[in-house]
């Protein structure tokens, strides 16, 4: 007699681990969750946060993010003032910290990639993002399309 079991596919299955990675996010603007997967496997994970040893965003550890959480920065204004690192960042620098290669390897986001982490992800070598929504930058997607990295947007 056999059982059968509802296991979900393994894009379904790493979206749902880079959902629990979320939950350690520190930054009150928002947060994302990441996963560097080859050959099935986890390599590294980030979310989106202050920088280790930093207060947290959530404690006022950055000032861009409270300033714009209490409305007196707009979207967009003085982003290179925010000192919180995105979770493809802190996935990437992971990797990199640990020796692991994420050459050929694939990465798995709550959130598609803004420009700057795209730059990352294409000099990483990661060959494919596995996003569940797309974010709002399409200059991070047209550059990734450019320099053959896919991008599989998860129909829910």
């Amino acid at each position: 007699m056999k059982k059968t079991f509802k296991r979900p596919e393994w894009d379904e299955y790493f979206i749902q681990i880079a959902h629990v990675v979320k939950t350690r996010s520190n930054c009150i603007r928002g947060r994302v969750g990441a996963l560097i997967v080859k050959n099935k496997q986890i390599l590294a994970t980030g979310y989106n946060g202050t920088p280790s040893g930093i207060k947290n965003c959530f404690e006022g550890g950055c000032k861009r993010c409270w300033n714009r959480q209490t409305g007196k920065l707009k979207s967009g204004e003085k982003k290179d003032t925010c000192i919180c690192l995105h979770a493809e960042q802190n996935a990437l620098l992971q990797a990199a910290y640990h020796g692991i290669s994420t050459n050929g390897a694939d990465m798995y986001l709550t959130d598609s990639p803004c420009l700057q982490c795209a730059k990352m992800i294409i000099n990483s070598g990661i060959k494919k993002i596995i996003a569940e929504k797309e974010f709002s930058d399409p200059l991070g997607t047209q550059l990734l399309k450019q320099a053959g990295v896919k991008l599989v947007i998860l129909k829910r």
